[in-house]
């Protein structure tokens, strides 16, 4: 069973820049893919990012502004977020999938808030 621990979030002022953090925990991490989802109050969860087997992808809405890395000597994954907008306000989750068309396994979650 693999745990996902996020982190990094915070309250940031537009423009400004977050790191956020995905640990994870009692699986493989190294043959996962992984990535990074956000949900806004009242909104569905949307993809953000990824990287798996065949690099990283993006949503078109972030593109140019966040970096998806990971670390696999560390077991983390990380979401380099630059010229932050409010409208990227939400809750971040990270995920892991063990196969190119499923995300097993979800964090908790960890909040950004972007202020105008």
């Amino acid at each position: 069973q693999v745990q996902l621990v996020e982190s990094g979030g915070g309250l940031v002022q537009a423009g400004g820049s977050l790191r956020l953090s995905c640990t994870a925990s009692g699986g493989s991490f190294r043959t996962s893919r992984m990535g990074w989802f956000r949900q806004a109050p009242g909104k569905e969860r949307e993809f953000v990012a990824s990287f798996g087997w065949d690099g990283s992808v993006y949503a078109d809405s972030v593109k140019g502004r966040f970096t998806i890395s990971r670390d696999n000597a560390k077991n983390t994954v990380y979401l380099q977020m630059n010229s932050l907008k409010p409208e990227d306000m939400a809750v971040y989750l990270c995920a892991a999938g063990t196969t190119r068309r499923t995300w097993d396994y979800w964090g908790q979650g960890t909040q950004v808030i972007v202020s105008s």
